[in-house]
């Protein structure tokens, strides 16, 4: 399981709404139970800070934009990468994807149609 937390480069997709997938590139560490790092994505740069289990593949982290709010995701880690929700509070969620990119890979703009699945979401505008 441990196989499933590699430090290095991240790319992957939020979605907010049923099919509004949006592109995200990271870098992340794990190292013993922590995770930190960062990246970008349409809403600007981020920090990432969380933690992850190697045995059951839980994990939970934060991405906080630079001088903006903060986004709290939940998920579990596997082969393919890591799945699970985020949320702002209680009213805007959704869900999201995140693999590590391997070499040569990242670079193109949309999101490969092996690791697209539907995410239902629960969003609601205020």
């Amino acid at each position: 399981m441990a196989d499933n937390f590699p430090s290095g480069p991240w790319t992957g997709f939020y979605c907010y709404g049923q099919s509004d997938k949006h592109r995200m590139d990271l870098h992340l560490d794990f190292s013993n139970g922590r995770m930190s790092g960062g990246g970008n994505d349409d809403v600007g740069r981020f920090a990432v800070q969380g933690h992850y289990e190697a045995k059951g593949g839980e994990c939970t982290f934060k991405k906080t934009y630079v001088g903006a709010h903060t986004v709290f995701y939940s998920g579990f880690g596997e082969e393919k990468g890591i799945w699970g929700t985020w949320h702002i509070g209680p009213l805007f969620r959704g869900g999201f994807h995140i693999w590590p990119r391997k070499s040569g890979q990242g670079e193109e703009t949309s999101i490969p149609e092996e690791v697209v699945v539907p995410v239902k979401t629960t969003a609601k505008a205020s």
